[in-house]
């Protein structure tokens, strides 16, 4: 026969320690592993560096970036928390209806969400780029509310780093230059394939030509992702995290 639960036995387990409610949109400190409600949380890295449970220096100057997405622990609380995920999808609902019925801001355009945008450090906003327009749907953002992660795009050359030229495209190497502006800050769960149609667009770029994208001079795979660089190649640097870009290299 199996054994019946209560709910509030799993309470010190579901629940956010600012608010005292079940956590929402459930965020971990990479530092010190504690979870809390991600408004809760970045509400007091407004006030304080620190864990606000175990008083962890998080991060000196942007804490938010220390910040990973629980979706196990927010599955677990929609499934042991009779209704919430409903009551909860109704309030994101009438929240973006609400913002719908005021009038834009003035200049606006960059306020309003968009699951696919990577930003600058002048702040403008930069389409992820495709053979179509991509058009935001509420249901479909999936990056909005993603930690964001900092970090800068060097032009390097294969001449600079002493490769053998003959297995390079030189007219490729002539084509490639430098970013106007070389620092970005974007989700920390963009890919190394995301990063490369960036460069590609900014410079404009041939589709066609394949890059190859490197941290401390080890060529990254298409599929990994910014978080996933810097835990372990990343911290080895000093702040902010640094990739470089340059014409691919065939080594056959």
């Amino acid at each position: 026969m199996k054994k019946a639960f209560l709910v509030r036995e799993f309470n010190h387990f579901i629940t956010c320690s600012i608010c005292g409610g079940y956590l929402i949109k459930p965020s971990t400190i990479a530092e010190c592993l504690h979870t809390f409600c991600k408004s809760c949380i970045v509400r007091h890295f407004e006030e304080s560096k620190n864990c606000p449970r175990c008083g962890i220096q998080v991060h000196e100057t942007h804490p938010c970036e220390m910040l990973r997405m629980d979706k196990t622990m927010e599955d677990i609380v929609f499934k042991l928390v009779p209704g919430i995920q409903e009551r909860e999808k109704q309030r994101e609902r009438d929240f973006w209806t609400s913002r719908e019925s005021e009038e834009p801001k003035q200049g606006g355009g960059n306020d309003e969400p968009d699951a696919k945008r990577l930003k600058t450090d002048n702040g403008e906003a930069n389409e992820e780029y495709n053979n179509h327009t991509t058009t935001y749907n509420k249901e479909n953002d999936y990056h909005r509310g993603d930690p964001q992660i900092a970090f800068c795009l060097d032009c390097s050359h294969p001449q600079d780093e002493g490769e053998n030229n003959n297995n390079t495209n030189t007219a490729a190497i002539t084509m490639i230059q430098a970013l106007p502006r070389r620092f970005i800050r974007c989700s920390s769960r963009a890919t190394v394939g995301l990063i490369k149609k960036f460069i590609v667009r900014k410079l404009e770029l041939s589709k066609d030509l394949e890059l190859d994208l490197l941290c401390n001079g080890e060529i990254m795979g298409k599929d990994h992702t910014l978080e996933f660089i810097y835990r372990t190649r990343g911290k080895l640097q000093k702040y902010p995290m640094t990739l470089q870009y340059r014409p691919k290299i065939n080594f056959t």
